[in-house]
Order: C-alpha cells, then structure tokens, then sequence
C-alpha cells in the first residue's frame, strides 16, 4: 500500500495534444497553453542522421501527431525534457516504436521485461531497423561522434 501512495506521489500524468515529433523518441505535447518537451523512457530511437533515424520519425509523426496522448511521467531529464510513457488511449507508443523496430529498450535505463521481448521479437521478425545487418545503438553511435 505505501509503495502505491509513493508511486501515486512520485509520477504525474499529462494529457494534451502532440504537436510536434522532433525524432524518433522525442514529442511535444500541448497541455492546456503550455508545450511540453516529452522524452520517451526506456527507449532509444536511431538519432536522425543515423540509418532508420528519419523513418523512426516518421513513424512516431504517423501515429500520434495531431492525436491526444497521456504521458505517465516521474522525473525530467538533464535537458529539461519530461521523460515519461506516452499512451495513446491505453496502448504505450514507447512499447509499440520497440515493438515494430523502431527503438531499442535502452538497457542502461530500463529492466522491463516486456520491452526487452518485444525488441527480441522485432529482431527475429526483421522489422524496422532489424532490416539493417548491422544496426548500432545510438548510444554507441553518440559515443562515436
């Protein structure tokens, strides 16, 4: 029970409208008058001048730009970016970009189990990124720029 009042205290929830999508990992969201820079958690998409960085773009553009999401939300990043969930009626868009192989769980940050199957899946099926014979991490990618 404390751990549901701490969790309750410790996240809180946006709702508002994408209006734009920066990458593959990136949006910002319209709550109310205020714009809200969102950075999906647990995840990492291609950056943009990367092989599928423009394509993870897109997809995210597709699927929600214009839409209502919910983002659930605990801290900010070191940029000021609200890192969080974002759903889009109950379905997580972090979970779904991973799932059609558009991002990596990015593993320094995440222990889910369900991201790490459904990046195992998309690669088995080849989707997305998988295409690439030898996609690099964006964090290995930064790392080498």
């Amino acid at each position: 029970m404390l751990a549901l009042i701490l969790c309750s205290i410790l996240s809180a929830t946006i709702t508002g409208k994408v209006v734009s999508v920066h990458d593959g990992d990136t949006l910002t969201v319209l709550e109310g008058t205020t714009q809200i820079k969102v950075r999906l958690a647990e995840i990492d998409a291609p950056e943009l001048k990367q092989p599928f960085g423009q394509r993870a773009r897109q997809a995210l553009g597709e699927r929600l730009q214009g839409k209502t999401v919910r983002v659930e939300w605990e801290k900010k990043d070191r940029y000021g970016r609200t890192l969080g969930t974002v759903y889009l009626a109950d379905e997580s868009i972090n979970l779904w970009l991973v799932r059609n192989g558009w991002a990596w769980q990015y593993r320094q940050y995440s222990k889910s189990e369900t991201l790490k199957r459904a990046e195992d899946a998309a690669r088995q099926e080849r989707v997305g990124l998988w295409q690439d014979k030898t996609p690099v991490e964006p964090w290995e990618w930064r790392k080498q720029k």
